[in-house]
């Protein structure tokens, strides 16, 4: 019995086996081995399955009316006359899955969409299956499209085809200033992209991308923020490589600052994007391109002391897994962003306007370009698919710049 890993007194493994539950307890047991649960972890898990079982055989239910509306109603139970963690949720869908890959319960059923749910479904599979976009890009568009929609369209298709050139820019007026320039830019490429899909659908006749208006921003205005080499290698070195944290984060830091790699590259690494024998590095960039990379030596030792000495046992593939049950990969590029910006405020390097995990990437431009290396060659290590994005480190070599500038008239004042 898997139960018995963690528990060894009869009584205990007799009441963990009662009620509706009981004969699953084991699986759930079971899968909590596999995801590296620590034996507290485990307790607490099995210690709120046991509860909700009683309840259920105290109301009468079996599996069969067993579901997330159930759920909900042991929850508010607990947080009554129980002493909830918050992980009771997590556990509890954990539950759910375990049992409907069993077919034990029945499962989810479909949500049933309204029409403007149904709209910005239609434009997410859009995105993601005929456009090849990633979905940390389509998730960036979608909060735009769902107010658009509820504020301008509130009827659905029907509404849709009535849109007129005013009704854009009415909106885009009501919100250019809820964040700053940047975030109206993407507000408008949303809406304009947005729009030629509508027409694309067929949902109206006339191209309404062009009455989206432009917010004005100068392209190019700020120079790009980057660390010195000595404050990279500070970086590196404050890593603590003698816990399993510290060597996992100084593997991380390494792909950034020495290949430049973006968040979301690193998170999707799998086991099976390295190629040892070769000495090379398989990346899965923007818009579905895979790109293959040379692994320099103290990049890939790093990677495998990672490996060997400190990633915890999993089925999953993906090369970083998180510290805590369950070891499975990032659920996204934020926490390569964590990692760096923790790594940045442990270094003591706080005079950087932004702090992330593009901050490295710039860095590694701005070496290239200092040791002689042309904006073409730094396009291709950044894999950029368009010059004008590696053009802004044209100006990070401010001596070069003076040579190009005119005399002042006059002479200087």
């Amino acid at each position: 019995m898997s139960t018995s890993a963690y528990y060894k007194n009869p009584k205990m493994l007799q009441r963990l086996h009662e009620g509706p539950l009981g004969i699953h307890v084991d699986l759930f047991a079971k899968q909590l081995l596999k995801e590296g649960h620590c034996r507290q972890s485990a307790w607490r898990n099995l210690h709120v399955v046991c509860d909700f079982s009683h309840w259920l055989a105290r109301k009468g239910l079996n599996l069969h009316e067993l579901d997330e509306r159930t759920v909900e109603q042991y929850l508010k139970f607990r947080v009554r006359y129980r002493h909830p963690f918050l992980s009771d949720r997590a556990t509890l869908n954990r539950l759910l899955t375990v049992l409907r890959e069993t077919n034990a319960i029945a499962p989810i059923p479909p949500r049933m969409l309204g029409p403007l749910d149904q709209i910005e479904e239609d434009y997410y599979r859009y995105l993601i299956q005929e456009r090849g976009l990633a979905r940390v890009s389509v998730s960036r568009h979608l909060p735009t499209v769902r107010q658009f929609l509820r504020e301008v369209c509130p009827q659905g298709r029907r509404c849709i085809s009535r849109l007129v050139a005013a009704d854009i820019t009415k909106f885009v007026e009501r919100h250019a200033h809820d964040h700053g320039p940047r975030s109206a830019q993407m507000m408008c490429w949303t809406l304009r992209a947005f729009t030629r899909y509508l027409q694309y659908r067929g949902n109206i006749s006339a191209n309404l991308s062009n009455s989206v208006p432009t917010v004005r921003r100068w392209k190019l205005a700020s120079l790009p923020t980057h660390l010195q080499p000595k404050q990279i290698e500070r970086v590196l070195g404050a890593c603590d490589r003698q816990n399993p944290i510290g060597l996992r984060d100084y593997a991380v830091l390494m792909l950034l600052a020495r290949l430049g790699l973006r968040a979301n590259e690193i998170s999707q690494l799998t086991l099976d994007d390295l190629d040892w024998q070769s000495g090379q590095l398989t990346v899965q960039g923007k818009g579905g391109q895979r790109a293959l990379l040379p692994l320099p030596v103290d990049v890939g030792a790093a990677i495998a002391d990672y490996l060997q000495r400190s990633r915890p046992r999993s089925d999953s593939r993906r090369v970083f897994l998180r510290d805590l049950a369950p070891h499975v990969g990032f659920a996204s590029s934020s926490a390569i962003s964590v990692i760096a910006r923790t790594a940045l405020t442990r270094a003591g390097i706080d005079d950087v306007r932004r702090k992330g995990a593009h901050l490295f990437r710039h860095s590694l431009a701005t070496q290239l370009l200092r040791a002689g290396a042309s904006l073409m060659q730094i396009g291709q290590v950044l894999r950029h698919e368009n010059m004008d994005s590696t053009r802004i480190y044209a100006k990070v070599d401010i001596r070069a710049l003076r040579t190009l500038a005119l005399p002042w008239p006059g002479g200087l004042q």
